[in-house]
């Protein structure tokens, strides 16, 4: 085998290689291509998910206010007790009192 038979083989290689690498690729992009469909889907899924999103935030809002509102109105209950615990408190030493002083009349 001569230089210019060794130079025309090895082109013939190289160029065999180069279109069976070129196939592949092409084979394997065929395959693994995404359809417009399937984009389609994806969309789908995405606009779903950014709705569940702002659901969720929308119900932790309104958990939020609930939980501030009930709060509020349990320190107001509280409150509340606290006066009427000290009015009765009030009205059973007046009461006491009021004994003593029927019985002292009495006596």
């Amino acid at each position: 085998m001569n230089r210019p038979e060794f130079i025309i083989y090895t082109a013939l290689i190289l160029f065999f290689a180069f279109s069976m690498g070129w196939f592949c690729s092409w084979l394997v992009n065929r395959f693994t291509r995404v359809t417009k469909a399937e984009i389609g889907e994806l969309d789908k899924m995405a606009q779903a998910l950014h709705d569940a999103e702002e659901t969720r935030d929308q119900a932790i809002t309104y958990l939020q206010q609930r939980e501030a509102e009930m709060t509020n109105q349990h320190a107001q209950t509280e409150a509340e007790l606290r006066a009427a615990m000290d009015g009765l408190r009030e009205a059973r030493k007046e009461a006491e009192e009021l004994r003593g002083y029927v019985e002292r009349q009495n006596i």
